[in-house]
């Protein structure tokens, strides 16, 4: 056997060799790359607040996300970044010791570019910037309507199909008012 023949059996191995690793690396990224959604939380109170973040996947009801923060006057606080797919996002701001609670929900879809979550001492306001849909249209803007008919739930994702507004007074675990 000569040297050219040597070389070339060992081309051809190697390059066997390399599109086995191909196909492997194929079939772990099969797909499409997952994104991530950014998710700020600012504070326009006189006080703290205690506030939990969930996030669960449409259609499995899977918890994608739990995160809880108490946040204090003026305070803006980056959270860790939602995962980039329809999901059910939900934020609940615990006014008092006594259990009350202001919640709001969304549904944020994969081209959602930006959540920010806005406290007041009287409101709490999620606004959702979303980015080109799926058809290539661009999504209506973020802002909210003018006027007393603007958007009750305070979600501003230009879609009011998907939003819920829930003020419920709970009792604490104890159940003690």
């Amino acid at each position: 056997m000569n040297r050219r023949t040597v070389l070339r059996t060992a081309g051809v191995a190697a390059v066997a060799g390399l599109s086995g690793c191909l196909d492997t690396l194929r079939e772990h990224y099969q797909g499409s790359f997952q994104g991530l959604i950014p998710l700020e939380i600012k504070s326009e109170a006189d006080r703290h607040y205690n506030i939990v973040l969930e996030a669960y996947e449409s259609g499995t009801d899977r918890q994608t996300y739990d995160e809880s923060y108490t946040v204090t006057p003026d305070q803006t606080v980056s959270a860790p970044h939602l995962d980039a797919i329809e999901q059910s996002f939900r934020v609940t701001k615990f006014v008092d010791a006594d259990g009350d609670r202001t919640s709001r929900e969304v549904t944020l879809r994969p081209e959602t570019e930006l959540v920010t979550v806005r406290i007041t001492d009287d409101d709490l306001i999620l606004d959702i910037e979303r980015g080109e849909a799926a058809d290539g249209e661009p999504t209506p803007p973020s802002e909210p309507p003018d006027g007393p008919a603007g958007n009750e739930s305070n979600v501003s994702d230009g879609d009011s199909t998907n939003a819920t507004e829930t003020n419920e007074t709970t009792p604490d675990s104890d159940g003690s008012a």
